[in-house]
């Protein structure tokens, strides 16, 4: 079964979204360092230098009372009422088709402004996609054809989440489905969402260390080729674009980024 993501197989969106994050900051971040040499630079014609910010009056227990209603979460506090006050709402929506693997609805929204408008939202069922490592550090990969983009890809296994199925099983079962081979050693990866802004379509991705070849024939409607890709090289296959589905690039450069640990 195919894990069926509509943006699955979507162009890399990370670079473009990083190249427009850098883009958007820049000013601010120029803003920044002039504020920091203003207030380590003496004042012109002054000789003074500029007098350090007092430092916040009250005792300890008072601070943390202020800080009522703040969530820290890796370093940063997030004020969560303020926060609230920025939730988009929805008022309703209504049905446009409902199927097995795909619900496709218009939202009538209001945003913390008051402005209305309606958006198409899907709602697709989760699917689970595992990284299957061997001991020489290689990954399990399909080569497949995806028709919605006309293009021949690399792919982890994977598929929809079963009613009543753990993830983990679907998981594994898809691997050995479509790969003939069996995992082992399974453990939770990451939970993503590969469309945020307009669709619901949780992916769960799981990582398994080893695996044993069973000798089943793999489905023909699923891939043309079953391959243990070297680790070290999947930047250059994602650089040529041989791998652009959104689930197969965030399991594999997590992998890549975080499995000395």
């Amino acid at each position: 079964m195919e894990v069926g993501q509509l943006y699955a197989d979507s162009p890399p969106y990370w670079f473009l979204l990083i190249r427009a994050a850098r883009l958007r900051f820049r000013p601010a971040r120029r803003r920044a360092v002039r504020r920091m040499t203003r207030r380590h630079t003496t004042h012109a014609g002054s000789g003074q230098t500029p007098t350090r910010r007092r430092s916040r009056p009250g005792t300890p227990a008072e601070h943390r009372a202020a800080e009522h209603g703040r969530v820290a979460s890796m370093g940063v506090s997030v004020d969560r009422d303020s926060a609230e006050a920025t939730r988009w709402t929805i008022h309703g929506e209504r049905v446009v088709d409902d199927s097995r693997r795909l619900r496709l609805s218009v939202a009538s929204v209001e945003l913390p402004d008051g402005v209305r408008f309606e958006q198409y939202v899907l709602r697709i069922p989760r699917a689970a996609m595992m990284v299957v490592l061997n001991e020489h550090d290689q990954v399990l990969m399909m080569w497949r054809h995806r028709f919605i983009i006309d293009r021949w890809v690399w792919e982890l296994p994977g598929g929809y989440v079963d009613p009543n199925e753990a993830p983990a099983a679907t998981a594994a079962r898809e691997v050995e489905e479509e790969t003939g081979w069996r995992p082992r050693n399974v453990e939770s990866l990451l939970s993503m969402q590969p469309i945020v802004g307009s669709a619901d379509a949780e992916n769960l991705l799981f990582l398994a260390h080893g695996a044993d070849y069973i000798g089943s024939r793999p489905d023909v409607n699923e891939a043309a080729q079953i391959a243990w890709i070297p680790l070290d090289s999947v930047r250059d296959r994602i650089a040529s674009g041989e791998i652009v589905g959104a689930g197969s690039l965030v399991g594999l450069l997590h992998v890549c980024a975080f499995q000395a640990n």
